[in-house]
């Protein structure tokens, strides 16, 4: 049977039919592509003269903050924790794990010689970004993308250690085994013995009416809808820097090294805009938003957006297997085989010049098109016929995204982000 008359057969993407006949795995056709393991290696050893160690609001700290505006006391914590189910103790406890451990990466960077200066998320700014060599983030993933998101010089290296592994995943951390050896890891970057990776990040030019290229800081506001929406009617009304109609593209103060994801606030409400790939047509979109991440960011959200499950791949298999007569395998091991090997294909390397763009569960009728649900492009234009949008950096930034304004998404060589991966 040919890919063709499989894919017919099944619906099914171009991966799956690979599985069945190399034939049609060419590089021309496979919209999907694997990892490929690009990095630089290091010119010689590399210790900086100052570093900043950039730590997290663990959850204790966010649960302190948060009902000490409110009066309460300490023993008032500990009851309203304990009517939400939560455990006052457990908070405590990761709390100070995260604080151990940044002890130690703090003391064992002193013990190089090197200068050393601990800033809170909140504290962080430009001119902790400028005054520092090398920037640690002390958190899991979250940190390091705030940590990242107000870097803009290419050549400044930036690295992750993650404080509290048996919670935190730490995908753009250094591997959890140096959250406990960090002199380790020092000794690895004095030697040289590590490569330099830098990773594409998204850039974003906001034009049109009515936009304000006013971020709004979702990780320190921890916004609900409503304020959230009242947060960029203030900006709104506040920013004298509120552009008009005429006005030309803005470049927005801001990096995405994950994701841009654009939707209506409220969830449960259609998002309404037009789309323009690489400069193609624009084309009118319904969907639950539109979400366009970086090789680093295609083992995150996009990843879970785009990924199938074992009981769908079963399910087509079966189709395949009743109308084509072919003797297709339908054991556990046989559909947990396709699976990985369709899912494994969503990933590419953070380093790969690419973007790639996911329309969630778009609407498809005789007013709205969808040619293409997803795929790889250079540069992806939006126009926003939405009522009460934001465009959201990272999960982190928030930009408002109503009707009339425009998004330019696209890669510049100028923003790529440079960590490190130590050698094994």
């Amino acid at each position: 049977m040919s890919c063709q008359t499989f894919r017919k057969l099944t619906g099914f993407g171009r991966t799956v039919a690979a599985l069945f006949s190399g034939g049609c795995r060419s590089g021309k056709n496979m919209w999907l592509i694997g990892v490929r393991n690009v990095t630089t290696p290091a010119d010689g050893g590399f210790m900086p003269s100052k570093v900043a160690v950039v730590t997290k609001t663990t959850r204790y700290e966010f649960e302190q903050q948060r009902y000490l505006y409110a009066g309460l006391s300490e023993e008032d914590l500990k009851q309203l924790l304990a009517l939400k189910g939560s455990s006052y103790s457990g908070l405590l406890e990761r709390h100070n794990i995260h604080t151990s451990n940044v002890k130690n990466i703090v003391e064992n960077l002193r013990k190089e010689g090197i200068e050393v200066r601990v800033v809170k998320r909140g504290e962080y700014d430009e001119e902790i970004v400028q005054w520092a060599d090398a920037i640690i983030s002390a958190g899991g993933d979250g940190t390091m993308l705030l940590v990242a998101s107000k870097v803009y010089d290419k050549n400044k290296p930036v690295f992750g250690v993650n404080t509290d592994p048996e919670r935190s995943e730490g995908h753009l951390c250094l591997p959890v085994h140096y959250t406990h050896a960090f002199p380790e890891a020092l000794q690895k970057l004095r030697r040289g013995d590590f490569r330099w990776q830098w990773r594409q990040r998204i850039r974003l030019h906001l034009e049109g009416t009515g936009i304000n290229p006013t971020p709004v800081d979702l990780h320190e506001q921890q916004l609900s809808l409503e304020q959230h929406s009242q947060a960029h009617r203030i900006t709104n009304q506040t920013d004298n820097r509120k552009s008009d109609s005429n006005s030309g593209p803005r470049l927005l103060p801001v990096r995405g090294l994950n994701e841009v994801f654009i939707g209506e606030s409220l969830s449960s409400r259609a998002s309404y805009y037009e789309i323009s790939i690489d400069n193609g047509p624009w084309e009118k979109q319904k969907s639950s938003g539109l979400s366009i991440c970086t090789g680093t960011g295609s083992k995150a959200w996009s990843y879970n957006i785009n990924k199938l499950a074992e009981q769908a791949v079963e399910d087509v298999l079966k189709i395949g297997k009743a109308k084509s007569g072919l003797d297709i395998p339908l054991t556990d091991d046989f559909i947990s085989y396709v699976t990985d090997e369709y899912n494994q294909h969503l990933v590419f390397n953070p380093e790969d010049s690419k973007l790639f763009f996911s329309i969630r569960e778009p609407i498809v009728n005789r007013v709205f098109s969808n040619s293409r649900q997803r795929g790889f492009a250079s540069r992806v234009c939006v126009r926003s016929r939405c009522w009460d949008a934001c465009m959201v950096v990272d999960g982190g930034t928030s930009f408002e995204f109503n009707d009339g304004a425009i998004a330019t998404i696209s890669l510049n060589e100028a923003d790529q982000l440079r960590t490190v991966v130590l050698n094994d």
